[in-house]
């Protein structure tokens, strides 16, 4: 099989080199069977390791029927959603179906943000997915309610119950019981799936396939790179050699791992990325921190940093081979200085800039290597998606932590859940609210 992604490592070394991955192999032999065979932290949390059976054909048929009878019946989707439950389907859309009618909610508490929302919806048929699977997480709880509402009050409560579409734990969670009560059409998130590795599930199925995304081709990308991933040599193996690579960088001191793009359309594939290997990763105060720049926007505002600042950064570029508009540059009368390009190819101008840029980064202390997909449509973006989780995977059983969990989140939503007199944190709420308003005298300061 061909394979669905390249990576080119010739600018990770001397940090890097195949050798020494190679000499890895163990290391990240046993991090794979460690993920496989289910002997690790978080191994109920293995769902998605095989998309074939993830989602099921029938399941797939079921998704796509969904998604075409809310097509018919409302001009805009609200997806409602928060972290890995809206982050997936948002990356896709975007990156795949940007102009697809598809509104995010419930990933931020902004009154702002809604109340525009709201506002842009006048005059529309509205159709909400809410994605929770509890259906009491604060910020799609919220958003429900307000979207919930509104199409009560604009379609009629008994036509709002077939546009509204629960996604949600199977059996139980407050979501499930509304749902079951009102009579919404459902789909499950299995109890085997985090938030960060479902957007090949039903979570990012549905808003990707109302956006008019091929999911049946996202999700054969993606088993098809399951099976590529199989391979046990991390020189025959992408996900194991971007595991043991981006590993034996963090050993040597490096702190922070840039997503780079020259191509706008991957800057909520970057963010999706992020939370992967962020929530993943980031446990008893070690990983590299992830972030992403918007290339070659970002040259001209963070570049500066990149090549001279703190040397403590890795970069991974994720780079389209082919399949982009051929745009020509128009010929002129030189006043920009541009006569040498005329005629010239944007994506030819575009790969310059990169290859430029990959270098010039090396040259200046930033070890860095290049995933290559052959074209930016449903198949390979699968496989991308499906390339990363694996890696992430492997990635953190390598480093040591259990990269399924996420006990960090839970601090600022007690705190929250105290300050707001959340039922059932009376004894919180008081010492917090005491905390907050007994500042250290000077602590704020007021400027006239």
């Amino acid at each position: 099989m061909a394979s669905p992604l390249t990576i080119d490592a010739a600018y990770l070394a001397p940090d890097v080199t195949p050798e020494m991955v190679s000499a890895w192999r163990r290391r990240t032999e046993y991090a794979k069977e460690t993920l496989v065979s289910g002997s690790g932290a978080g191994n109920d949390f293995r769902g998605w390791l095989d998309p074939a059976s993830m989602v099921t054909d029938a399941e797939l048929t079921e998704i796509e029927s969904v998604a075409s009878d809310l097509r018919a019946k409302s001009d805009t989707l609200i997806a409602i959603g928060i972290g890995g439950s809206y982050l997936g389907a948002r990356a896709v859309i975007e990156a795949l179906s940007p102009a697809a009618p598809v509104v995010f909610a419930g990933n931020s508490i902004s009154a702002r943000y809604h109340s525009d929302v709201l506002a842009s919806l006048a005059g529309k048929r509205v159709a909400v997915n809410v994605i929770s699977k509890s259906g009491t997480t604060t910020e799609p709880a919220v958003a429900f309610r307000l979207f919930r509402e509104y199409v009560e009050k604009t379609a009629g409560t008994d036509a709002a119950k077939d546009l509204i579409v629960a996604t949600t734990d199977r059996k139980k969670g407050a979501l499930r019981k509304v749902a079951n009560e009102v009579g919404y059409r459902t789909f499950p998130i299995g109890d085997d799936i985090g938030g960060r590795y479902s957007v090949l599930s039903a979570v990012g199925l549905l808003p990707i396939a109302y956006a008019g995304v091929d999911i049946k081709a996202l999700r054969q990308g993606a088993i098809d790179t399951a099976s590529l991933v199989s391979e046990s040599d991390p020189l025959k193996n992408p996900a194991l050699f971007y595991a043991a690579a981006r590993n034996l960088l963090y050993n040597q001191g490096y702190a922070v791992e840039v997503f780079a793009s020259f191509e706008p359309r991957l800057h909520f594939i970057a963010e999706w990325w992020k939370q992967l290997f962020g929530e993943s990763e980031g446990k008893d105060q070690s990983a590299l921190f992830p972030a992403s720049i918007d290339l070659t926007a970002d040259l001209h505002s963070m570049g500066q940093y990149m090549q001279q600042g703190r040397r403590q950064l890795i970069e991974t570029f994720v780079v389209i081979e082919e399949g982009e508009p051929n745009l020509l540059l128009p010929t002129g009368d030189d006043a920009d200085e541009l006569g040498y390009l005329a005629g010239q190819p944007l994506t030819a101008i575009n790969k310059a800039a990169y290859q430029a840029t990959a270098l010039a980064h090396r040259d200046g202390g930033v070890p860095n290597m290049t995933v290559t997909i052959p074209r930016l449509d449903a198949y390979y973006l699968g496989a991308l998606l499906y390339f990363f989780e694996y890696a992430c995977g492997v990635s953190g059983y390598l480093l040591g932590v259990n990269p399924f969990d996420q006990p960090g989140v839970e601090a600022y939503k007690k705190n929250m859940f105290a300050l707001l007199g959340k039922p059932g944190y009376e004894a919180q709420t008081e010492k917090l609210k005491a905390s907050v308003a007994n500042q250290p005298e000077g602590s704020i300061i007021r400027f006239a």
